[in-house]
């Protein structure tokens, strides 16, 4: 049995490991908020970790799914002496399970939860969560465990009219009674299926050991998950995320564009600041640049080795819209066509992927990513997209499957642009390994690595 002291350590590192920022000094805060909580109150003692270690509320549920793991609430089989010896399933003639729907036994489980929801017992809850795991989350002749198996067998969502009816009592159908009982339900259905997702890691973490569980279960925060990984509700989220940053990316490219050109000279003003030196005009005064919003070009590798990462490019490209006077978006593949009518405002970025993949013309012969004829195919049809004006952004991996490069047309557009910028959703120890030609690429155009916000956040600080 591993110490209280081994244990905490464990539990800090794994932390970092998900990618939460714990520093040394907040887990010795959280070593000492330990002294003042009673520890066998497992409540209190997440509270005093969690008050010491995490910073964002966002971070809350890898911390929580991390706590239940390192202090978990049962040792082994954890049900309550009334499920002790009861069997779980009916057998047939044939020694096989009687379907759900047809069991009498789990029909008398689903009565259970459906009193626990109605009350809101979430104690009752939690234990019979426990319980429903030990009997349903394991199919005869496996040695893992499973949610599906639980919530196969009681589908908590079917219980869902049962409970509106006992709660309305005859009440008219439709209003806001329902809406409110019908939400209030939901978020109780929802709380029993993470109590089922949490007891089964806990079993699984006993059966294989809690790091592998960790590593295996829980997903990174938000701001450090690859965009390679993000599910459809993640890339919600990042959207919201990244209004911010584009806002901040157009604002350090104007900068860039103010420190860069002074401006004309006032001869005026000038004159008039000489007086103070004798007529001699020591400092010069310039007449103001008038602001503009900066034009953007974004040219995305759409193929299937980054097909994750140019979601968020096309994310990326929404926010940036509002922010910049004109952005004009190109995917490739092995050609190059123009996507920004694909993704007008308000249109659901996962649609406009799957129009832009049957509509827009991207393959030329292979359909593999070619840099080299993409970026001429570019040249070619849409050499005024950019101008003195325009900051160019590519965004890609820079593998083109050992084919031609067209490192001059590339120069030629870069040396056209106001600016240019790469960004890598690879991990920099990759570049230049197999057909990757980052640093070549990177020569022209200063290339950023970029797999998660963190990332594009510390690429928008750079441009100061």
């Amino acid at each position: 049995m591993a110490s209280l002291v081994d244990r905490h350590t464990a539990f800090v590192a794994a932390l970092r490991e998900a990618g939460l920022p714990v520093s040394v000094a907040e887990g010795l805060d959280a070593v000492r908020a330990m002294r003042v909580v009673d520890l066998l109150d497992r409540e209190a003692l997440r509270a005093a970790y969690a008050a010491t270690l995490v910073k964002r509320p966002a971070h809350r549920p890898q911390f929580d799914m991390l706590f239940d793991l390192w202090f978990p609430a049962a040792l082994g089989d954890g049900a309550a002496h009334t499920a002790a010896g009861r069997p779980a399933r009916t057998l047939d003639g044939e020694g096989r399970p009687v379907p759900p729907p047809l069991d009498p036994l789990v029909q008398e489980r689903r009565r259970e939860l459906a009193d626990l929801l109605l009350r809101g017992d979430d104690a009752g809850l939690r234990q019979f969560a426990r319980n429903a795991v030990a009997e349903y989350g394991q199919t005869p002749g496996q040695e893992s465990w499973f949610s599906s198996g639980v919530l196969r067998a009681l589908s908590p969502e079917t219980l869902m009219a049962g409970l509106l009816n006992a709660v309305l009592n005859g009440q008219e159908r439709g209003g806001m009674a329902e809406r409110v009982a019908r939400r209030s339900f939901t978020d109780r259905i929802a709380r029993f299926q993470d109590l089922v997702a949490a007891e089964v890691r806990r079993r699984i973490a006993e059966d294989t050991g809690v790091e592998r569980t960790a590593r295996l279960s829980v997903r990174p925060p938000l701001e450090k998950l690859d965009f390679n990984r993000a599910g459809r509700a993640e890339l919600a989220a990042l959207r919201r995320e990244v209004y911010p940053l584009a806002r901040r990316l157009a604002a350090r490219l104007v900068r860039k564009q103010r420190a860069g050109d002074r401006g004309r000279l006032d001869f005026r003003r000038t004159v008039r600041a000489s007086l103070a030196s004798g007529g001699v005009p020591l400092t010069t005064r310039h007449r103001p640049r008038r602001p503009h919003r900066p034009e953007l070009v974004i040219l995305c590798d759409a193929s299937d080795s980054v097909s994750a990462f140019a979601h968020f490019t096309l994310l990326l490209t929404f926010a940036l819209r509002e922010q910049f006077s004109k952005v004009r978006a190109f995917a490739f593949i092995d050609a190059t066509d123009e996507i920004t009518k694909y993704f007008a405002p308000g249109v659901d970025v996962a649609d406009a992927m799957t129009r832009m993949a049957a509509e827009a013309d991207l393959v030329w012969i292979t359909g593999r990513s070619n840099y080299g004829h993409a970026i001429k195919v570019f040249e070619d049809r849409y050499a005024d997209a950019v101008t003195s004006r325009t900051a160019l952004l590519v965004l890609g991996d820079a593998r083109s499957n050992y084919g031609e490069l067209s490192l001059p047309v590339l120069r030629r557009l870069a040396d056209r642009s106001r600016h240019a910028y790469w960004l890598n959703p690879e991990p920099r120890a990759q570049w230049d390994t197999g057909d990757s030609a980052a640093s070549r690429y990177g020569e022209i155009v200063p290339m950023h690595e970029c797999r998660n916000l963190t990332q594009l956040a510390a690429f928008i600080e750079e441009l100061a």
